[in-house]
This record gives structure tokens, sequence and C-alpha cells, in this order.
């Protein structure tokens, strides 16, 4: 019964939401860069860094929105550098994936240290407030949840939506989508393989760097190097999950957020207090996991997806 109370109260999937809010960023980001052809494990560290840059720009005296735009443009910059390296180069998408992790990262810190020598505990910022919309968010249990949540939220939200047009409504979306899964069709059609992928790649990096942006300017109002703890990883699993269609992925990462919001509320039942915290802790992630085998065993992976494209072969 608690569990079941738990599932239908506003504040459990207003949690939920806000959760779910940067993985929506980072996976469309993810999704954007994989419908193109190249795996991009660099999302770690680029929502690392996208987690600093705003932070840092809020913190140095600019406007929220100025902090999330030179979030993006620093995680469209370390995309451009992936791109260059797994196009045109032809470098391994996972060893430069990994590469880009550990440089973003390590700046990052240096970046920190450089900039706060003395500080001890992360300086505060004011953060992105919630901003309920009138009558909706009057309605029982979703009202609270989808529409009394910050800015950053309500744009995840016209994310999927955007992407989702473009993808499967334009011109763009469709020389997107055939270089990821036939490129030599996109060359014959005189566009350049190796343009798209590196804009999809920055692109799609950018968003991952506005997904780590929220959690310092939205979720919290500080920087920490533990904050984005795994969630990069998550999302290339939501990628798959959802079939590398915005909609179903959407729904996934709501789904991880929801798992992880019910695990945090467990640890405060009786039940809790008998079971060891890791077990809670665990429990996304293994639902997760189960979710992803069983909808990946019907997923259509990108026929093109790490495969290199060179003009003139075949």
């Amino acid at each position: 019964m608690e569990i079941l109370d738990i599932l239908i109260s506003a504040s459990f999937w207003t949690a939920a939401i806000r959760i779910a809010s940067p993985l929506i960023f980072a996976t469309m980001g993810e999704l954007i860069c994989e419908r193109a052809g190249v795996l991009n494990l660099g999302i770690e560290g680029i929502m690392v860094v996208g987690a600093f840059a705003g932070w840092m720009t809020v913190y140095s005296g600019y406007g929220l929105w100025t902090g999330v735009g030179v979030a993006m443009l620093s995680g469209m910059l370390f995309g451009l550098m992936h791109g260059i390296l797994t196009v045109p180069f032809g470098l391994s998408q996972h060893v430069v994936g990994l590469g880009i992790t550990l440089l973003a990262t390590s700046l990052t810190y240096f970046s920190y240290r450089l900039a706060l020598p003395e500080v001890t505990s992360p300086p505060k910022i004011e953060a992105f407030q919630p901003l309920p919309i009138p009558i909706l968010s009057e309605i029982p249990v979703i009202g609270p949840a989808l529409f009394t949540q910050t800015p950053l939220t309500y744009l995840a939200f016209v994310l999927v939506l955007v992407l989702s047009l473009v993808l499967y409504r334009t011109p763009v979306g469709l020389a997107l989508r055939a270089a990821g899964e036939n490129p030599s069709a996109v060359d014959a059609q005189g566009l350049s393989v190796s343009g798209i992928r590196i804009g999809a790649v920055m692109v799609g990096s950018g968003l991952m760097a506005v997904g780590g942006a929220f959690l310092t300017m939205s979720a919290f109002n500080s920087f920490f190097f533990e904050m984005v703890n795994g969630r990069g990883w998550i999302c290339i699993a939501l990628v798959v999950f959802g079939a590398w269609k915005p909609s179903k992925a959407l729904l996934g990462a709501i789904l991880f957020a929801a798992f992880d919001a019910l695990q945090i509320r467990i640890q405060q039942t009786p039940l809790g207090a008998n079971v060891p915290y890791q077990v809670f802790l665990m429990m996304p992630y293994l639902l997760s996991i189960l979710a992803l085998v069983a909808m990946s065993r019907r997923a259509e992976v990108p026929a093109a997806l790490m495969v290199a494209f060179n003009k003139g072969e075949r």
C-alpha cells in the first residue's frame, strides 16, 4: 500500500519529471548522433563540461539563458572535435568517445581549480525557478507533475516534439537519417556525408551539454564533480530502449526517472529500514537493464551506425 500511495502522489511524478529532464536533453543529443551514424561515447564528459560551463557563466554574473547558451556552445566544440576525428579521419568511435570523456572531465576539473583555487565548497547561484502554467497546473496529479516545472523542463519536452518533426517531416531529417542508414545514397544526391555527420555530432553534443547544465542551473544551484554520476551512459542505453525514436526514448527517460524517484522514497519507508540502501540504489539500473533487454530485441539499429564512409568507395 505504501508503494501504491507513492505512485499515485503528485510529488512523486513531479520529482520523476524533474529527474528525467537532463536525461531527455542528453538522450535526444545521442539519438541525433547515432541517427547520423556516429556513436558518441563522449556524452558523460560533455555533460560534465556543460554543467560546469553553464554554472560558471551564471556565477560570473551573466544570465541563466546565457549560461545555457555557453553550455551548449562548449558541448558543440567537443562535438566538433569528436566529429572531425571520427568522420573524415575515420578513427575508432569508441576510443575517441572515451577519450573525449576523459579530456572533458579532466579539463573541467583543471578549470574549476584554476578559477576557484581557494574554494572548499561549491558556490551557489540563483537557479531557474518553477514556472507554474495557469489552469493546467491545477489539474490533479498531472498538473503539478507536468506544469509546475522549470523552463528548462518545458524546453526538454518541446525538444522531443521538434526533433520528431524534423527527423520525419523535413528534408534535413531525411538527409540525417539517410546518413546513418545509407550514406552512399546521400553522396549520390550530391550531399556531404561528412558534413551531415559532423553537424549532427555538434548539435547532439550541444544538447548533451544542456542536459548537464540542467543539473547545475535547474535541479541544483551549484557544481560538484559527481553530479552527472553515470547519466550519460544511461542515455546511451535509453536511445537503444527507444529504438532510435524520440517519443519512445522520452518514455524510457521518464521510466528510468520514475524508478530512481521510487527508490529514494522507498528508503524512507519501513521496508527501507530493513534492506541495505545499496539495493535501492541498484534498482533503477537493474529495472532499466531488464527493460532494455526486452525492447532491444525488436529494435532496428541504423544500418551505417559506426560504419566509416569514404567518398568513392562501395
